[in-house]
């Protein structure tokens, strides 16, 4: 069998909702958050690796991530 290669732990996705204000977290509830966590910083950071390309920079800096964000 595989290992999991969950970019963004169940527990991570949990601690979040629960420093947002949820008193209590179902696994499927934590598995759908991380997996739109996940999704959206891929995209974020997609774009930003963009950005510091078409600046000419093989480097992606806070402020390529800030503008994308933006």
């Amino acid at each position: 069998m595989g290992r999991n290669t969950q970019t963004i732990p169940k527990a991570v996705a949990a601690r979040i909702l629960m420093n947002a204000g949820a008193k209590r977290v179902s696994s499927d509830a934590a598995q759908a958050f991380a997996d739109e966590i996940e999704k959206m910083a891929l995209e974020i950071g997609s774009t930003s690796a963009k950005v510091s390309k078409h600046a000419g920079r093989k480097t992606v800096t806070d402020e390529d991530i800030k503008m994308v964000i933006k």
